[in-house]
């Protein structure tokens, strides 16, 4: 990736191995596929392509061990691994979470990026959603948020029928919560699901299941190259050459400056303005650091 290219610190994460959980998400995932190829829309056929990848637990394994070859940090996450990042970020610990999961800001991540691991062929900017400022702009509090996510479609229930984007924001504004939402709404036109377990699903937000933040120790150590040699190009049949050259730019990276913000490396776009200066994030060290949870990118374990 593009990122190990520059003094920015990386972290994966990995969730546990959910088999029922993936079957249903790859049901949903093919629907939708065929939704968005019908309509043309790139972005989602892109998006739900990625969810139709089969990850196996031999997979996570050997990301695992490639991360420890190369000397990166990996953290086991007790449940979804965009709500440990975001405990992460939350306790100082990184800078950012790297998803193309917006349910990162769902659980409170304070400052989430996308595209960090495209392709650099793709040429896609790195986009920056902080979150205090999303909420401000939208005058939503943190629950109100929640509550809108599940209106517009979450992975952990089903949501009211026939509410778009503009009406559920609305609404949101209106009532405040989706209990005033289900007293003023008519109910015939906009039927909730049977058992809608819209609370425990806001719960799921609130108060997931994460590790703890400020007890996680991350070290970064030097690529063992010989190993990854062995392992990369002896086991996996990789090009030796682009090992080597791999290995030495992890380790250029790790003897560069300390000093910088994120868009020294990348282009950023978002909500992030070039002018204003961003406040430290307590507990940070000098190189920023940032978590990663993509999707085909080692984030989901098993």
């Amino acid at each position: 990736s593009a990122y190990f290219k520059s003094v920015l610190r990386e972290i994966f994460l990995f969730e546990p191995l959910q088999l029922e959980k993936r079957g249903e998400r790859r049901a949903e995932a093919e629907k939708l596929l065929a939704q968005a190829q019908e309509a043309g829309e790139q972005e989602n056929i892109d998006k739900f392509s990625k969810r139709l990848v089969k990850v196996t637990k031999q997979h996570n394994e050997e990301c695992k061990r490639l991360l420890t070859l190369m000397g990166v940090p990996y953290v086991e996450a007790p449940c979804e691994a965009e709500a440990s990042c975001a405990a992460l970020v939350k306790s100082g610990k990184v800078y950012a979470t790297a998803t193309e999961d917006m349910d990162g800001l769902t659980f409170g991540t304070t400052v989430l990026l996308r595209h960090l691991t495209a392709s650099e062929a793709k040429k896609l900017p790195i986009q920056e959603f902080h979150f205090s400022r999303i909420l401000l702009e939208m005058g939503l509090t943190h629950q109100q948020f929640i509550d809108l996510c599940i209106l517009l479609g979450c992975d952990y229930c089903g949501t009211i029928k026939g509410i778009g984007p503009k009406r559920a924001i609305d609404l949101i504004k209106q009532h405040g919560s989706i209990e005033e939402i289900l007293v003023n709404i008519d109910s015939n036109k906009h039927p909730a699901p049977e058992d809608w377990l819209y609370k425990e699903a806001r719960s799921l937000f609130l108060e997931p299941e994460v590790i703890d933040g400020p007890s996680v120790d991350l070290k970064w150590n030097e690529p063992d190259e010989d190993a990854l040699i062995q392992f990369m190009c002896a086991e996996k049949q990789f090009s030796e050459d682009r090992i080597r050259n791999g290995c030495k730019k992890i380790t250029k990276s790790r003897q560069g400056s300390t000093q910088g913000r994120l868009d020294t490396f990348f282009t950023v776009t978002g909500s992030i303005s070039s002018k204003r200066k961003e406040p430290e994030i307590k507990g940070s060290t000098k190189k920023k650091q940032k978590t990663s949870a993509t999707p085909g990118k080692f984030k989901k374990g098993k």
